[in-house]
Order: C-alpha cells, then structure tokens, then sequence
C-alpha cells in the first residue's frame, strides 16, 4: 500500500507510527513544510510555505479571515508540493494520513481525488464551553471573541469534509468535534512506550548548566510544559509556590518550559507569560529553591520525572498533553487539575490527585500533603503507571492505529 504522511511538523504525532507501517511492508512517504528540521529516515518531500501578512488581510477588511488565509495559503504550497510528486514522480497514495490543524490538506483531493483521507482530529474550537472562555481572568466573553473563535475552525471543518475516517487520541478531543464529524472518527491514543518509560528508583537528574542533581527520594516537585503560559496553567502553578514553599522548607521546585507562546495570547504589554507573572510574585518567592530550565532533552524529562516526588500538570479543557502519560507512565505521583481531558485518565485517590484548577491555595495544599507523605504516594504511582499500560501503552494502541490506516486505505 502506498501511504503519505502529511504533517506540518513531521514526524509529530507519526514518530511511532511510520516507522511501523515502513515495517509492515507499505510504501511511506511524508509531506512536510520546508522548514521543519526534525530528522527522519522516512522520505520526505517538502513544500515551501510562505505566510501572508495578517495585518494586510486585516486591512483589506477581513480581520476574521486572516486566520483562514494562512491555512491557506500552506495548502496551497502543500498541494503544489504533491502535484509534482505526482506528476515527475509517479506517486499515487492510497491512503493519506494528516494531521489538518495547519491546513496542509485543503486541496490534496484536487491533486489525488481518489486518496482515501484518514484524519487526526485533534480538536475543534468552540465559543463556550471549552478552551476559549474558561479562564475569566484572561478570557472575559465577546463577540468579538466567539467570532474569532469560530472562525479558527473554517479550515477544520474543511478539512474533516474530505476525510474518510478520523483518529483522535482521547475520547474528550473527539467529542470536541460536531456529531456530523464525530461519526468519522476512532478513539485511539498515539501511544506511550512503557516498555521504555519505566520507574527507576536509582534515578539521577543533573540540571543543565552546572544546576544540582536531584535524585530518587529527594523533596523534588516538578511542573513541565511546552511553554511556561496560562493555557497549561502556569499562573496558577506559580501563584501556589509561596504557600508551598513555606510549608515545605526543604522542597526544591523544577519548571521545565520555554518563554514562548504554544496556545492563546501572548500577556498585554508584550515579554512573556514568565515574566509578567515572577514580576507579579516579586518578593514573595525563593529563587534560590526554583529552577527554571528552559526547554529540555528529552532524557532529562524522563530523569526528572522519574526522580520527582511529585509531579504537577494543569491545562485548560484543551489537548492533553503527552507528557503526562510519559511521567505517568514513569511511576509519577501527579497532582492534576480537575479538568475534562484529565479526568479522562486520572480518578482522584486512586492514580493521582486531582485539584479545582482555580483553587491556588487548594492546589498548594494538596502538593504539601503529598510532598510531605511519599510513602502514601506509593499506591498512587503504581495505579499511574498501570493505567498507562492498560490503556495507552504503545504495544495495545499501535497495532490499532496500523490496522485502522490499513482498512483506510482498503476502503473499509
């Protein structure tokens, strides 16, 4: 079967995936913007996107589209892309597997009509009730805003009109999606190694930069995100560490994220999420027991959470994020918010904690109860790590994933 992978960041979400359908004897081909730079043994064409100005689209009058026209304007490099693979190449997929949140497939049915389109759907906006109204601090409601909200999801809806069948990773993120769509699409998650991601209780996380050590056993609290910003609950997280810290004189903190923006707004005034916000807690925090690293190694991720005592992961209702499993999966004691796409995997009490996301002094509290009392974290990270390998271990969810491309590209 010939297969193309289609991702604007590839391997993103395929990195497990390609190379298993490689393995399976198909024929995989990937499509990617010019300016990804992650390496893979996979063949790979690339098209060259160039994004319009949004401040022209602004001006011409359609300040809602200039969203659209983005994702349109990578399509239609996306698509010239696959015009020449077909036409000097020869290549004909079967089955186009995509990721549509940028756009890239728009107009891949005028270039291979008959390529069956398997979708990741990975979330579809709404006005209220999920991500873009839940935060008043920062997302009073508007007009203005629902409507620049809905329109965000013009290329989705698009996109998910030519696909055949759809994946999406947690059940909270395909019901995101309207009935109409939702019938497309499979709950399967991407899958976690657990075979890989183990508990150790030897390990050992060096900091970057001559940064101390800690080590299994050690009062050690960690918070990881992509970017340190309110959409995973960075304001909150901070706003809780006077509170912790002074009730746990020798727990050590550990924030691992960029300064940049992944979701929502940047803060009003310009700078980032970080400083706006260690500017709001001037005084009221001990640096020298906070380390802020940046971006990390993926090695090291998995060496903080397998020697942190326990673990802090906050989000909007929005995508759940991979690193979650990956440190559940690693035998960590996480104290959660009580948000859908978490109360999708974790139950409070029995794999983990789960805290109201607003509730700061609650959040500090129950971060205290469980940094002061590891013995009692024990049944937690053992149910952790089990319900990572019952339900989204690589070993179960890759052959589902493979099988549901196969019967795509069959027709089934």
């Amino acid at each position: 079967m010939r297969i193309l992978l289609v991702h604007q960041n590839f391997p993103g979400q395929y990195r497990h995936l390609a190379p298993a359908l490689v393995q399976r004897g198909h024929q995989v081909l990937a499509l990617t913007d010019r300016a990804n730079r992650n390496q893979t043994p996979i063949p790979t064409a690339r098209y060259r996107f160039e994004p319009p100005d949004k401040r022209k689209v602004a001006e011409a009058g359609a300040p809602l589209a200039a969203h659209f026209a983005q994702m349109v304007h990578r399509a239609a490099a996306a698509a010239e892309a696959a015009e020449t693979l077909r036409t000097k190449h020869g290549f004909t997929p079967d089955v186009i597997c995509a990721h549509p949140g940028w756009g890239d497939t728009l107009f891949l049915k005028a270039v291979w009509p008959e390529a069956r389109q398997l979708h990741y759907a990975e979330f579809y906006y709404a006005a209220r009730g999920q991500d873009s109204d839940f935060d008043p601090e920062f997302q009073a409601y508007s007009l203005a805003r629902a409507m620049r909200t809905l329109a965000m999801r013009a290329h989705l809806a698009q996109a998910m009109g030519d696909a055949d069948a759809a994946v999406a990773p947690t059940r909270y993120q395909a019901d995101t999606f309207p009935p109409a769509f939702r019938r497309l699409i499979e709950v399967i998650h991407d899958g976690v190694d657990a075979a890989a991601l183990t508990p150790d209780p030897m390990a050992e996380a060096a900091l970057p930069n001559g940064g101390p050590t800690f080590r299994h056993g050690d009062e050690l609290l960690t918070f990881v995100v992509r970017n340190i910003e309110p959409y995973r609950g960075a304001h909150i997280f901070l706003r809780a560490l006077p509170r912790l810290l002074a009730a746990r004189p020798a727990a050590r903190v550990v924030i691992v994220g960029g300064d940049e923006v992944s979701y929502g707004a940047p803060p009003p005034g310009g700078g980032s999420w970080k400083a706006k916000l260690l500017a709001e807690l001037d005084g009221r925090l001990d640096h020298s027991r906070i380390h802020f690293t940046g971006r990390v190694p993926y090695p090291l991720f998995c060496a903080l959470m397998r020697a942190s005592r326990v673990h802090c992961y906050l989000t909007y209702p929005f995508v759940l994020s991979w690193s979650l499993l990956e440190a559940m999966s690693m035998g960590a004691a996480v104290v959660a918010s009580d948000t859908a796409p978490v109360r999708e995997v974790i139950e409070d009490g029995v794999n983990g904690r789960l805290v109201d996301f607003f509730d700061v002094d609650g959040l500090a509290d129950t971060l205290a109860e469980c940094l002061a009392d590891p013995e009692a974290l024990r049944p937690l990270r053992r149910a952790a790590r089990a319900t990572v390998r019952e339900r989204y271990d690589l070993a179960h969810c890759l052959p589902r994933i493979v099988d549901l491309v196969e019967r795509t590209g069959a027709g089934g």
